[in-house]
């Protein structure tokens, strides 16, 4: 919309999303919990440029969801060598065949951060929005038990930041595949047949028959596909139904590694129920070659995926010789954790960080309304000064408004006897008492 009157242009870009400073602050602290969780099972933080070469960019992406970066003075229609980074799974493998020789393996990382792709906008689909990423990278051969790793550090966030009712689902590629060979399919349309599979929750039977057949599946092995995705049950159920296929020993390996992964889950203390075999997993992306993982919030089925992921045996392949398998996951955030303060599951109360305000009631004290400020800065609690010079019905109106959790009030005569008024305002009671008081309470209400 345009503002004539001042000739300024206002208006977000639709697709890249902006909160208001409550819901920033909740986004951040629910960001700082998952953080918490991922530095608690060693994991290192690490960032990447937010620009690429687009030549590095495109190894794993296309030209239609990258946007590439030009100067606005460049001339219209010159190369554009840079793009920024539509996913944090390219950068970090451009990373790690970067500085292979100094990276000790296995190399566990997480990353935070924007990414942007050329999307068309719709409810839970951004052109910029926040990935939240956890790697582990080895040489070579990578254990299963960092499979199972990722299940405990899922299941320890999602309590952490208090997600209700949601299922882990878990498969194995080489499951899926093998199932394939059982059934029939041929070589040359086992990958376009598990991307027919992966859109089964988007599609009625009719439409997947259709689409297996237009790549070219036989009639009977449309039928046992049909048949394979129809069954439901417990993961008992499931892995006995898998059990009774002993044909390929694709099928046996991803079996016994599923096996595995689930009994060392249960030692990082992932709950049974809290996990869902499902050999109809497919996860469309070829790179994965082993476990892979999806995360379903069952209140809330509109928002699909909120964390997905899986194994892959070279990571890097693109960019070094070196054989680099590992294993990952990434959260959905942007999706996952505005729908948590919109059902009130995270709180969104305060637009500050700070939990005290120290108003001034008379300007001539103004340095020790700053001084008390700063002894409650000094024992590691944000303090605001009411710099502005309002009437204190203003100043009370301001801390309510922005959610802190104390007032100080003082006037120049309870200042020079060092005593002070502070309004708790929850509890909507005050107590008058010294500074130490204070900061009595400030430790022992966090």
């Amino acid at each position: 919309m345009s503002n004539s009157s001042k000739g300024i242009l206002v208006g977000s870009i639709s697709g890249f999303p902006e909160f208001l400073p409550k819901d920033q602050i909740a986004f951040n602290r629910c960001l700082d919990k998952i953080k918490k969780e991922f530095e608690a099972f060693g994991y290192s933080p690490m960032d990447t440029p937010a620009v690429e070469k687009t030549v590095t960019l495109l190894s794993k992406g296309n030209d239609s969801e990258i946007y590439g970066l030009t100067r606005l003075s460049a001339e219209e229609g010159g190369k554009k060598e840079l793009g920024l980074r539509f996913d944090l799974t390219v950068p970090l493998a451009r990373y790690v065949a970067e500085h292979y020789g100094q990276l000790v393996f296995p190399f566990k990382r997480y990353h935070i951060a924007p990414v942007w792709r050329g999307e068309r906008p719709q409810a839970g689909r951004y052109r910029q929005f926040y990935q939240c990423d956890i790697d582990v990278i080895s040489e070579t051969e990578l254990s299963l038990a960092y499979d199972a790793e990722l299940l405990g550090i899922v299941y320890r966030i999602f309590t952490a930041i208090g997600l209700p009712n949601y299922r882990i689902k878990i498969n194995n590629r080489k499951i899926l595949v093998g199932l394939m060979q059982e059934f029939g399919v041929e070589e040359s349309c086992l990958e376009a047949a598990i991307r027919q599979i992966d859109k089964k929750e988007k599609i009625d039977a009719a439409a997947m028959a259709r689409g297996l057949q237009e790549i070219g599946v036989s009639g009977s092995a449309v039928e046992k596909i049909l048949s394979f995705l129809d069954r439901k049950g417990s993961t008992a159920a499931m892995l006995s139904y898998l059990e009774g296929f002993s044909h390929t020993l694709l099928l046996e390996e991803g079996l016994d590694e599923l096996q595995e992964v689930l009994r060392l889950a249960a030692a990082f203390r992932v709950p049974a129920d809290v996990i869902e075999v499902d050999p109809t997993l497919a996860r469309g992306l070829n790179y994965y070659t082993g476990t892979i993982y999806e995360v379903k919030w069952i209140d809330c089925p509109e928002l699909g995926t909120i964390c997905a992921g899986g194994r892959y045996q070279n990571l890097a392949a693109t960019f070094t010789r070196k054989l680099l398998p590992g294993v990952g996951i990434s959260i959905g955030v942007s999706r996952l954790i505005p729908k948590m303060i919109e059902k009130g599951l995270i709180l969104s109360e305060t637009e500050t960080y700070a939990r005290v305000l120290v108003t001034v009631q008379d300007r001539n004290f103004l340095s020790q309304y700053i001084t008390i400020a700063e002894k409650i800065r000094q024992h590691g609690f944000g303090a605001e000064v009411y710099l502005q010079d309002k009437p204190l019905p203003n100043q009370i109106k301001y801390a309510d408004r922005k959610g802190f959790e104390v007032v100080v009030i003082a006037n120049g005569e309870e200042l020079r006897q060092e005593r002070l008024n502070f309004k708790i305002l929850k509890q909507q009671r005050q107590e008058t008492g010294t500074l130490d008081l204070l900061i009595k309470y400030l430790k022992t209400s966090v």
